[in-house]
């Protein structure tokens, strides 16, 4: 029994709290329309406003063809207070521009009369014009009015908060991450199994050399340069990597293994990281590339795999099929420019190498395109005419277009081991070579050769090819290729010794 008086009480009380919150409201609503209604007898043309006011009023009770009951007038405040927010948007502001406003004061007689342009839109409105006291209409204006005024919640506010969730999603570095570490995790197995044939070479014989053992015995410089005298690098590379390693490491840790390792391993990175400014392919429009090196080097298949990359980024390419001197040179080159869906510029064979490059450069200023990539001749009767052939198809590209070539790469075979380093003397000495691609290194065990051309001539090595495919044509990279190169050799060897 006394669960139920409390409930009845909490009912009471919570029934006196809202009839007094709706007492106060109708007071305040009351207040405020009398005050204005004051505001607007005082002014000078407000009385025409009221007149036309109480006028729409009568129109609107002599149209009304559904009277309110009189007993639902006195409550008809609470829900209409609670409902009011939602058909707000049917009060046109368009309808009271009529209203004449000839002084300062323009702003008060604007807004008075938007209740009565709202009560005949609004349909569920025939509580306003009530048949006993005038009061309630007046309130259910005023109450409109109010609720006009005060700021609302808006529809077309709620898409300015939806950039506030955007935290919550990755970012563009985040989102990039993953990607990240799928690409380099790529160039990193392609890396070791395009240089398989060469870590079991050399860099397997310096495993074994340091193969169970935690300190080397006093005889390992000799050991050491054998092996380097025999891992393709050169002569001048190995004899400065034996100096470097007697400079460097005291005698404490010449008898280190992990030491004289890291040594080699990073001292070999240092020698292949050369100093060049980044390949971005952006420099000028079109952007010449010429390809230069001795038959059978790889040139015109490097040549069908960067058309095929630079196809695949949105780049638009022409090919210059510039090697008249070779037989099914420039077949080979329509082949590989087919698959590529680059433009082709040829000529018969035996046609002036420099007169096809000028056209094919010509022609990609008209056509809009992107990158040249000019084949050239990789054998003539001597190495005299070579040289002399090369140079003057560098004087035609200058004058087809001014700081042309933007680059000249080396393609060199690096089965052909020390033979590829005399290769690039021979060529640096005629020709101004900006870059070298490296190829076949998957088909053979002197992949070392990359060091002694780096260190030797200071020339950075922008591709590598381990593999028959396009996407074999690998960007250099000096730290994927030191990772792979010697990878955990001496551990391996150490465990298969013990």
């Amino acid at each position: 029994m006394t669960d139920g008086s409390s409930d009845l009480v909490t009912l009471l009380i919570i029934l006196a709290g809202v009839a007094l919150s709706a007492f106060t409201v109708v007071t305040l609503a009351r207040r405020a329309r009398a005050t204005r209604r004051r505001q607007l007898e005082e002014m000078p043309d407000a009385k025409p406003a009221i007149d036309r006011t109480a006028r729409l009023r009568q129109e609107l009770e002599a149209d009304s063809d559904e009277p309110s009951k009189p007993e639902s007038v006195p409550r008809a405040p609470e829900p209409a207070l609670a409902a009011k927010p939602e058909p707000a948007p049917a009060a046109k502001p368009e309808t009271v521009a009529p209203v004449p406003a000839p002084t300062t004061a323009a702003p008060a007689p604007v807004t008075a009369p938007e209740p009565v342009a709202a009560a005949p839109v609004a349909a569920p409105e025939p509580v306003a014009p009530a048949a006993a006291p005038t009061a309630p209409a007046p309130i259910a204006t005023v109450t409109e009015e109010a609720h006009q005024l005060a700021p609302r919640p808006s529809k077309s506010a709620i898409p300015v908060e939806r950039p506030v969730t955007r935290s919550s999603m990755p970012t563009a570095s985040e989102s990039a991450a993953p990607a990240e570490d799928k690409e380099t995790a790529t160039r990193k197995a392609a890396y070791e199994k395009g240089l398989e044939k060469t870590r079991s070479g050399w860099i397997s014989k310096l495993g074994q050399l340091f193969a169970g053992k935690k300190s080397l015995d006093p005889n390992v410089l000799e050991n050491l340069e054998r092996v380097l005298f025999s891992a393709d690098i050169g002569v001048k590379t190995a004899t400065r990597l034996l100096d470097e390693v007697r400079e460097s490491l005291s005698r404490k840790e010449l008898a280190d293994t992990e030491a004289v390792w890291d040594f080699i391993r990073a001292r070999t990175r240092r020698m292949l990281e050369v100093e060049a400014p980044p390949l971005t392919w952006t420099g000028a429009k079109p952007f010449v590339l010429l390809i230069i090196g001795v038959n059978g080097a790889g040139k015109t298949t490097t040549i069908g795999k960067l058309a095929s990359r630079m196809h695949a980024k949105g780049k638009k390419v022409i090919v210059a099929a510039a090697d008249t001197f070779r037989a099914a040179a420039v077949e080979q080159l329509e082949v590989w420019a087919s698959k590529a869906e680059a433009l082709i510029v040829k000529g018969k064979e035996g046609t002036d190498p420099s007169s096809i490059i000028f056209e094919a450069i010509k022609k990609a200023g008209t056509e809009n395109t992107d990158i040249v990539i000019a084949d050239t001749a990789g054998r003539l009767h001597t190495k005299t005419d070579l040289m002399d052939e090369l140079q003057k198809v560098r004087r035609v590209t200058g004058k087809a277009m001014e700081g042309a070539p933007h680059e000249t790469w080396l393609v060199l075979d690096s089965t052909s081991g020390q033979n590829a380093i005399a290769q690039a003397e021979i060529f640096t000495k005629a020709m101004q070579v900006t870059g070298i691609v490296l190829t076949k290194l998957d088909g053979t065990a002197r992949g070392g050769v990359v060091l002694g051309i780096a260190d030797q001539l200071k020339i950075p090595v922008r591709f590598i090819g381990v593999g028959e495919g396009v996407e074999d044509l690998r960007e250099f990279d000096a730290e994927a290729f030191v990772d792979a190169l010697f990878g955990d050799a001496a551990r391996r060897d150490t465990g298969a010794a013990a």
